[in-house]
């Protein structure tokens, strides 16, 4: 599978999972995983998943714009940029987000 079909797998995956059950995410998250938002540095994967359901919206909904990867490093880890719209429930306008994944070795993603 090449970069940009694992890039496009994981982003799908991720999303839609965020969109409909965020405490599922902690699969995709290790214990070295870190989350910056917002300014303030999240890090592990049960305190991740932990900042991710307090969020204060309970339904979103994510379209993907753009998703650009890159190899990076020598053991084959990928970098995926990924931007779009977040459209939150209740609300008229949607905001534009963009977040970055660094992949440290090839994922082997299982779905």
């Amino acid at each position: 599978m090449d970069q940009d079909a694992v890039a496009k797998a994981f982003v799908d995956h991720y999303y839609q999972t965020f969109d409909s059950n965020r405490a599922a995410l902690g699969g995709l998250y290790q214990d070295g995983s870190m989350l910056t938002f917002e300014g303030a540095k999240t890090q592990g994967a049960a305190a991740i998943v932990a900042k991710l359901t307090s969020l204060p919206f309970q339904q979103c909904a994510h379209a993907i714009s753009t998703i650009d990867c890159q190899l990076s490093g020598p053991t084959g880890g990928i970098l995926v940029f990924v931007s779009g719209s977040l459209q939150l429930g209740g609300e008229q306008h949607s905001l534009k987000f963009s977040q970055v994944f660094p992949f440290f070795s090839a994922p082997i993603l299982v779905f």
